[in-house]
């Protein structure tokens, strides 16, 4: 057996606001919809070369700290600027690591702790 890929799903008792925050954010766009004409019950979001799914879950708790996101990204000044004019929250703004990295920490609107990183070398692992 070989793992081919893998994707987080968060849950989301407001699907169509944290899909918007995302696309907003991280310039996200929508490859897969998933519901009735009314509503979508599952969202599959591209971000760069990643890929983010959301589901619906009106019964969702509120984010405990469970998981934590990381997206590299290009420049983390930018993205954590981005992420504030859209209405994240900061956990920890940009700063340089000991093992030299340059990273924020954040939350998107249902909660869930984000961070935004560069790898020294420019290539994530």
């Amino acid at each position: 057996m070989a793992v081919r890929s893998l994707f987080p799903i968060l849950v989301s008792r407001d699907l169509p606001r944290l899909v918007s925050f995302y696309e907003r954010a991280l310039h996200a766009r929508v490859t897969y919809r998933f519901g009735s004409a009314d509503q979508d019950d599952y969202v599959s979001l591209a971000i760069g070369e990643a890929s983010l799914g959301i589901g619906r879950d009106p019964s969702a708790p509120a984010a405990d700290g469970r998981i934590a996101l990381w997206f590299y990204v290009d420049d983390v000044d930018a993205a954590y600027a981005r992420w504030m004019t859209v209405g994240g929250d900061t956990v920890q703004v940009p700063g340089d690591t000991p093992w030299g990295e340059r990273v924020a920490q954040v939350r998107d609107p249902d909660g869930n702790l984000v961070n935004l990183g560069v790898e020294a070398s420019g290539s994530p692992d």
